[in-house]
């Protein structure tokens, strides 16, 4: 079924249907949604009865995505079908171009909250380990070498600082997606004295040809899995045996088909190379997007399979990340003995001397000399870090 037949006096090839036909079945429940609400603005203009907007209601809360049908354009005209006589009656006052951006906005926003579910069972699997491991010393390092001591649990704090990040972009792409464009028609509203949606857009022509919510959501994704990357990437080195920091769990490992010893750290360097493909569904977007005349254009067409799929992949990525945090076992004398080098308190000895009234880079001067000529004495270990326990307990309030 298509909701245009009337215009074109003939059936499409079939390379051309094929090559137009969207695959959008994911968006059918927020497209009930929006006809749900569209059905009850007609109810208020006297262009349905009540008793058709209950048939309308019944036969919409009983659409399934196996009720749609190959002969279905999209998921649009499968409920246009769906609603039988009522349907025939259900497109007034509204454009696909409205109705289509009403269900992607719906989408989006759901889409956002079931992200931050996400982040949230991993940010707390993160403080869990945070806080078992407060006080275990590990190397912090820059240029990827021993820097100075940290401890494992203020490593882990700076993780979820990402993902606490991460939350607010999706919240912020949620809030964006708001906005109904209900009302807006085809570009120019209608002259059918329906009352607007809850929440209306402003503008008609922008209603229907704006798509920076779901930039939002992909440009959050995105930068999410870029920080899930950097995560996979210390957990990659972490497990190795040149690291030996943590040992992987088998729950969230796997092993090789040839070499019977190995185990695979394949969770993080999956959720690593997605970053990738999240970085390609947001350029292309915006690449979609970056010249389309105003309103509408069939290009936007192009805007929900990135979006869907970003979907998976966040859900699935934070969950199986989850599965490998929790059941990392971590070789606290290993990191112990990484960070025993005297070396890593050579700034501390410089700052001992700062604190004696010493100029910081005679003092830096100072100590590297030592260094050099193989002399220096480590000073005791100053505080530096502040109170890790309670910086955990901070984070878990924040979360909650």
């Amino acid at each position: 079924m298509t909701l245009w037949a009337g215009r074109v006096g003939t059936s499409l090839a079939p390379e051309v249907w094929e090559f137009l036909r969207a695959q959008d079945d994911e968006l059918l429940p927020y497209d009930v949604e929006g006809t749900m609400i569209h059905a009850r603005r007609l109810e208020a203009a006297g262009l349905l009865t009540a008793h058709e907007l209950q048939d309308v209601e019944e036969r919409l809360a009983a659409i399934t995505v196996d009720d749609i049908e190959e002969s279905d354009e999209d998921a649009h005209s499968a409920i246009e079908r769906l609603l039988g006589d009522a349907g025939r009656k259900i497109h007034a006052g509204r454009s696909r171009n409205d109705q289509v951006a009403a269900a992607f906005r719906l989408y989006v926003g759901d889409a956002c909250g079931e992200a931050e579910a996400a982040l949230a069972a991993f940010a707390q699997v993160v403080l869990s380990r945070a806080e078992e491991d407060a006080g275990t010393p590990m190397p912090g390092y820059t240029h990827l070498q021993r820097a100075i001591p940290i401890t494992l649990g203020h490593h882990l704090l700076a993780w979820v600082e990402m993902i606490e990040r991460d939350r607010e972009r999706f919240r912020h792409a949620a809030a964006a997606a708001e906005p109904s464009p209900l009302g807006a028609g085809a570009l120019a509203g209608s002259t059918l004295p329906l009352p607007p949606p809850p929440n209306p857009m402003r503008n008609t022509v922008d209603a229907v040809a704006d798509r920076d919510f779901a930039l939002d959501y992909l440009y959050a994704s995105a930068v999410l899995f870029v920080h899930l990357s950097r995560i996979g990437e210390e957990l990659v080195l972490w497990t190795t045996s040149e690291f030996g920091f943590a040992r992987l769990p088998e729950e969230a490992a796997t092993g090789s088909s040839m070499m019977p010893q190995k185990l695979n750290a394949d969770v993080a360097e999956l959720a690593r190379g997605k970053a990738g493909t999240a970085i390609g569904r947001l350029t292309g977007l915006l690449a979609t997007v970056k010249s389309l005349p105003l309103a509408y254009d069939k290009d936007l067409q192009e805007d929900k399979a990135p979006a869907f799929a970003a979907r998976t992949d966040v859900k699935g990525a934070l969950g199986a990340l989850a599965v490998l945090v929790r059941g990392l076992t971590f070789d606290r004398e290993r990191m112990a003995a990484a960070c025993a080098d005297p070396l890593l308190r050579a700034t501390d000895a410089a700052e001992a001397l700062v604190r004696e009234g010493l100029p910081f880079r005679d003092a830096h001067e100072q100590v590297a000399s030592q260094v050099r000529a193989g002399t220096f004495e480590a000073p005791p270990a100053g505080e530096r870090l502040g109170d890790v326990s309670a910086a955990v307990r901070a984070a878990k309030e924040r979360w909650s």
